[in-house]
């Protein structure tokens, strides 16, 4: 008899490379990481009047505190790390607060010191809250979540714009000048072409790039020095506080605290993403463990002349384009940037970008960070004026300042540094009228949309009748009344969550000829009523087909009826493109009919899961948040 000895199976994110595949693949991170990592203290520095040599301080301190941050996450220490390949980077959520705090506080590197103070107390406080997150995520709904990031964006263009229109030889703004526009908007060109005819790595890099032709260009054109970088040592390290001590104010603490909440919020969302490229299953734990890693991150980097710090969007794209899984790979990016960050001559380079330039390549990255926030808000149900009220507001006075910076002179002194920057007053008015509307007083429960200014609550739901509860939630189950008479026959419910499982219980519970009949209320795909408007409302994808792509549809229902008795019924919100229903609609053709009664129910409840989302506020506040698979959670 063979024995066979055990092998310990290793999961691919554990896998440790050669060395020379991790020197590689780290490069390539740290290449695709770079531009967005500079940027970042080159916008802070020259907005707060940093000198030439504070502002190299700055860039190596950055690359410094980024290849530890990301040492920390990717490898991980106790139950702090989450052990994937996220790379770890400066986010721009905190470049208008920290500007404005070091404004407030006297500029220069005066204000940097209340900088630092408020970015090790926010730190630390990521770092305590860590394990109870979750929890907090029923605060940070779509509609919160996707006001700030395209507030961020917006509040952050008129930077872009200034650098833009800057004279990098006298640093003065000079806008009628149209050579630094042209050196903005070729930059600008140059990133827009390399998406658009180029894939894979290089459009990965599209930014730095446009930054390296750019500076090319202005440097032959006689409109960029190297003075900086002669003067810089080849070797040096930017020692801890070199500014001084910390000083702590309590609203730039606050205004930090709830940076560090949405980049949360963003941290959690990359985790989940990661989590599904390198194909293991992240737990309550491993969100615990990102943002205790984000938390001393954070507070090194306080601690070293950096900034808060969250997981790099653009590298969490990388692990999926070149499918290299290894969390080694990025430990190995942050050995590099580490060793970067040791080179005052690279940081001295890095600084020589001009102005317009560098403007050019910013106005990319903040507008892109704006359509994100565009991207998420698409997910709010806007039929619900709460939600339009909550955008409308948060957006309106974050403008309000963004444009007229000075309204911050005109408050209480105890409210001047929450007026002083556009993305702090935008995201505190969008967090707490979120909570005025959906978590506070009367309004509070299920709430039914698209009946503006109508709020239900729970004792409501309780209270009501048959026929009351027909007309309110009918629509969840296409009006079919067997399932609504059972669902009304389970009150009282304690919470949103149990009148959801008493739609779901009653869908399984029906017979044969029930099921049929629920699965006959629904419209044949692709079919209109006089005026051309598509009866199934739940495919709004499919209402914009040419003629030849809605016939398609069209043939596909009708042979499904012909061959079944029944509609084709496919969930929208899982199948939303054209080709995508076809493929599902004919596969299914093969079923037994049977089998395909149960797959009809099935699309039946993920429909009715999906209206009763939409339907009824808190009905799934952490699917909400943002994350559907958070409550994949254990």
């Amino acid at each position: 008899m063979t024995v066979r000895s055990a092998v310990t199976r290793r999961h691919p994110v554990d896998e440790v490379l050669p060395a020379h595949k991790l020197a590689a693949y780290g490069f390539q991170h740290v290449v695709a990481f770079y531009a967005g990592a500079v940027l970042v203290p080159i916008i802070i520095g020259g907005a707060i009047g940093l000198t030439n040599e504070q502002l190299i301080h700055l860039i190596n301190a950055d690359l410094f505190t980024c290849g530890i941050a990301s040492i920390i996450q990717a490898v991980g220490f106790r139950k702090i790390g989450v052990k994937l390949p996220l790379l770890q980077g400066v986010t721009f959520a905190g470049v208008s607060p920290v500007i404005a705090i070091a404004m407030a506080n006297g500029g220069g590197t005066e204000g940097l010191l209340y900088v630092y103070g408020a970015v090790i107390v926010a730190g630390l406080f990521t770092f305590l809250i860590a394990p109870w997150f979750s929890r907090l995520l029923r605060f940070f709904p779509p509609v919160v979540t996707g006001t700030v990031i395209a507030i961020i964006g917006i509040a952050l263009l008129p930077v872009a714009v200034n650098d833009a229109v800057t004279n990098p030889a006298t640093h003065e703004q000079d806008p009628t000048n149209g050579r630094w526009m042209a050196y903005a908007i070729g930059t600008l060109v140059i990133i827009v072409l390399i998406q658009r005819f180029f894939r894979g790595f290089t459009a990965t890099i599209a930014v730095l790039l446009g930054l390296v032709i750019g500076s090319a260009t202005a440097y032959v054109l006689g409109d960029m020095t190297f003075d900086g970088v002669s003067e810089a040592s080849w070797v040096g390290f930017t020692q801890p506080f070199l500014f001084g001590a910390p000083k702590f104010s309590v609203i730039a603490i606050i205004s930090m605290i709830v940076v560090l909440m949405i980049t949360a919020v963003e941290s959690t969302g990359s985790v989940f993403a990661t989590g599904e490229i390198v194909g293991k299953r992240i737990t309550k734990d491993d969100i615990a463990a990102t943002l205790r890693a984000d938390g001393v991150a954070t507070v090194i980097g306080g601690s070293f002349n950096s900034f808060p710090y969250t997981a790099f969007s653009e590298n969490v794209g990388l692990v999926r384009l070149t499918r290299v899984r290894s969390r080694w790979v990025v430990a190995a990016a942050g050995a590099i940037m580490i060793v970067l960050g040791l080179l005052p001559k690279t940081a001295a380079v890095v600084a020589s970008i001009p102005s317009p330039v560098l403007g050019g390549a910013a106005l990319a990255l903040f507008a892109t960070v704006a359509v994100v926030g565009i991207q998420t808000l698409s997910k709010v149900d806007f039929t619900d004026h709460r939600n339009l009220i909550i955008v409308a507001t948060s957006l309106g006075l974050a403008l309000l300042v963004t444009i007229q910076p000075t309204v911050s002179e005109g408050v209480p002194s105890w409210l001047e540094l929450l007026f002083s920057s556009g993305i702090v007053l935008g995201a505190f008015t969008a967090i707490a009228l979120n909570i005025l509307f959906f978590h506070v007083g009367g309004s509070r429960g299920a709430t039914v949309a698209g009946s503006p200014g109508d709020s239900i609550t729970l004792d409501a739901v309780n209270e009501m009748s048959l026929d009351e509860f027909s007309t309110t939630f009918g629509d969840v189950v296409q009006g079919s009344d067997w399932v609504v008479r059972r669902a009304y026959e389970q009150r009282p419910y304690a919470d949103a969550h149990a009148l959801r499982e008493a739609f779901q219980d009653s869908l399984l519970a029906g017979t044969t000829e029930e099921q049929v009949e629920l699965i006959s209320a629904f419209p044949d795909l692709g079919s209109e009523d006089d005026t051309g408007t598509a009866f199934a409302k739940d495919h709004v994808s499919l209402a914009h087909l040419g003629d030849e792509e809605h016939r398609s549809v069209v043939d596909l229902a009708t042979a499904y009826r012909d061959h079944f008795g029944f509609p084709l019924v496919i969930c929208a919100a899982e199948t939303e493109h054209y080709d995508r229903v076809l493929a599902n609609g004919w596969s299914r053709m093969e079923n037994s009919p049977g089998a395909e009664r149960s797959f009809a129910m099935i699309e039946v409840a993920k429909i009715a899961n999906h209206r009763f989302d939409h339907l009824v506020a808190d009905a799934n506040p952490i699917a909400a948040a943002r994350f559907g698979r958070l409550n994949d959670l254990s």
